[in-house]
């Protein structure tokens, strides 16, 4: 598994790591794309592309900074490697590298509901009600 953080809006890459989020989010959970594909991507958002040992892509993220802390969003592993560490591992180096550069912000995400408790197992805690967005039930979280 290697997870690389996406150097540039031109990088390949990033085209992989959209594709990815468009098969989880907008053909498997029917957001519409003009959520999912927003104006964070190619402008403000820092982006990460997870791939198996074999060079495969399979999972993405992102995280940006905001007026009340860096959130970290759009965590998407394709449903052939869920359950395979890639969300893990995501969230492992999305989580180094923001608090290498923002060591005193709030890291914030919004986690749908079957992702809370791994969130949570990876230090999240539950901040707030549940809400929906997309259609889609959440909770805020932030990292402990």
């Amino acid at each position: 598994m290697q997870v690389a953080r996406i150097a540039s809006p031109q990088d390949p890459s990033l085209n992989d790591a959209l594709a990815i989020r468009h098969t989880v989010f907008v053909l498997g959970q029917n957001v519409p794309a003009e959520l999912e594909h927003d104006s964070h991507d190619r402008t403000d958002a820092t982006h990460y592309l997870a791939r198996t040992a074999e060079g495969t892509p399979c999972g993405a993220a992102r995280w940006r900074v905001t007026e009340v802390g860096v959130k970290l969003e759009r965590f998407a592993v394709l449903e052939a490697y869920r359950n395979q560490q890639v969300g893990a591992a995501l969230l492992a180096a999305v989580v180094r590298d923001v608090r290498a550069s923002h060591p005193e912000a709030l890291v914030y995400l919004n986690a749908q509901l079957p992702a809370v408790r791994f969130y949570e197992r990876h230090g999240f805690e539950k901040v707030g009600e549940k809400f929906v967005e997309a259609d889609i039930e959440h909770y805020k979280m932030k990292l402990t």
